[in-house]
């Protein structure tokens, strides 16, 4: 990578900030400014004219759209739920989980057809969830939640909920089970469309060695 090129890397703060680390660290960038304690959000890379710029999850993709950040690292969720113009490059398969609609299990339904007709359902993806039953042929009534969407059908807000599940446990918890898959999310890593240009050689490296990492642990995982 050209140590001459200046590049900004949004990265996530909270629960994958460490593991976001952990690859970049691999492919040969120096993140200890970034480990140590600080209250910084913007994060220089030692004799480099790199830098990291630390984010709220949800705000990656603006940031990487408008140009603030030549790259940002960020769920699937999030780009289908936000629907930023910018480039994915790499699947990092980091975070992986699927997004699902589930119903009460006592409902006994098993099916998203066999939801009533403008039945409502909860959720913190509004955007992905009316593309998705829009493109089912079912109206639904969306509704909004920020958190705790498993709780909608408990107190008869919703008829069903659009949630991720990682293991299925918390929806088995509160009496819920998925009746069919809205999408596979993962980790990914984007590009502002100006810079993948002006930038590409640089950047295209830094894709380059982080497929040769993914690559690795994905043969050493089926070995073991």
């Amino acid at each position: 990578m050209d140590k001459s090129i200046p590049l900004t890397i949004a990265v996530p703060k909270g629960r994958l900030q460490g593991v976001v680390i952990e690859l970049l660290e691999k492919v040969g960038i120096d993140c200890r400014e970034l480990r140590s304690p600080s209250r910084r959000l913007i994060v220089p890379v030692p004799d480099t004219k790199w830098r990291f710029l630390l984010s709220k999850p949800t705000d990656v993709p603006t940031y990487v759209e408008y140009g603030a950040a030549d790259l940002g690292v960020v769920g699937k969720d999030t780009l289908l739920e936000n629907g930023k113009a910018v480039a994915e490059l790499v699947d990092l398969g980091l975070g992986r989980c699927r997004l699902v609609v589930a119903v009460p299990e006592a409902s006994g339904i098993r099916d998203v057809q066999e939801l009533d007709f403008n039945s409502r359902v909860a959720t913190i993806f509004p955007n992905i969830t009316t593309d998705y039953f829009n493109r089912q042929g079912i109206q639904a009534e969306v509704v909004e939640l920020n958190g705790s969407v498993e709780l909608g059908p408990i107190v008869g807000l919703a008829d069903a909920i659009v949630d991720i599940t990682e293991t299925g446990t918390t929806l088995l918890e509160n009496g819920l089970i998925p009746i069919a898959d809205v999408a596979q999310v993962s980790t990914r890593l984007i590009a502002n469309q100006v810079s993948y240009k002006v930038k590409h050689g640089t950047i295209h490296s830094l894709v380059r060695k982080l497929q040769v990492v993914l690559r690795a642990e994905t043969d050493t995982g089926m070995e073991g």
